[in-house]
């Protein structure tokens, strides 16, 4: 049985190579429009919903966005976290009612998901978020033939009927998962909120991100432990800006004023005084 799944779960692979030019476009206009103040916004009911609620609460911690600025919305509300709401995914006026409620606009990125491509809520959600303005994502594991629908960029993760008939918590969750991290993390890599791999905007919360922090900037700047915690206690915990500081030799106060003015990017904010380090 386990080869079997192993088996079938190369389609999920599959399938994102098949939408990978989807996929960068999808990266690209969610890019431009949180660059431009926008925020982005995943729709769904059941585990489609919770993918997205799971996908946009990893952004804080691991980019140290604003809990804001990446959104799950999920037919049921937080409830539907973690029990079954499956008679609320038929409500398409709550879908509209969801995207009104959050006052998105023409900044906006509205990214609607349903492994079958049905749901009403999403539907009505994205036609809500089309009115307003906002740029949208329709993410689905059926292909156009068996359902089409009128968005900015249209992805179809195909991976096939399911082991279990039906069961779209399978194959189709995956890929969905398997898409989702690809759209966030691409995101963030335009926003400048990575540096090379590293993730050097992570929200120092905690005994293990902490740890994070401190082996980052050892590995990119050769620097001890000691030399390191030095470093990231003088930044008030900011990994960008403790590295910052390192390769240009600025104080904090200079050092913030220039990451801030190009918005955080840190390769551009080095560029800005001549030194890059790599």
């Amino acid at each position: 049985m386990v080869d079997l799944f192993n088996q079938e779960d190369q389609r999920t692979l599959e399938a994102i190579a098949a939408s990978r030019l989807q996929l960068a476009q999808a990266v690209d206009i969610t890019t431009e429009a949180l660059r431009q103040g926008g925020k982005l916004f995943y729709v769904g009911a059941g585990t489609s919903g919770r993918l997205g609620v799971l996908d946009a609460a990893e952004c804080p911690p691991t980019f140290c966005t604003p809990s804001d600025l990446v959104q799950g919305i999920i037919a049921g509300g937080a409830g539907a976290l973690v029990r079954s709401s499956e008679d609320l995914e038929d409500q398409f006026e709550d879908g509209s009612q969801a995207i009104a409620s959050r006052h998105i606009t023409n900044l906006d990125v509205v990214a609607g998901i349903t492994a079958g491509g049905t749901t009403p809520y999403v539907h009505g959600a994205l036609e809500a978020a089309k009115q307003r303005g906002a740029k949208t994502i329709f993410i689905t594991c059926v292909p156009v033939e068996q359902f089409s629908v009128e968005v900015d960029v249209d992805i179809r993760l195909v991976v096939g009927p399911e082991l279990l008939a039906g069961s779209t918590r399978l194959k189709a969750g995956t890929v969905t998962k398997m898409a989702l991290n690809i759209l966030s993390t691409g995101v963030m890599v335009g926003l400048g909120k990575v540096y090379g791999n590293r993730m050097v905007d992570v929200a120092v919360k905690n005994t293990k991100l902490r740890d994070r922090a401190l082996r980052i900037i050892e590995d990119l700047t050769e620097l001890s432990r000691d030399e390191a915690t030095n470093l990231l206690n003088k930044s008030n915990d900011s990994v960008k800006l403790a590295l910052f500081m390192h390769w240009s030799g600025l104080e904090k106060e200079e050092g913030d004023r220039i990451l801030s003015e190009y918005q955080g990017n840190l390769r551009a904010a080095l560029q800005k005084v001549g030194e890059i380090g790599d």
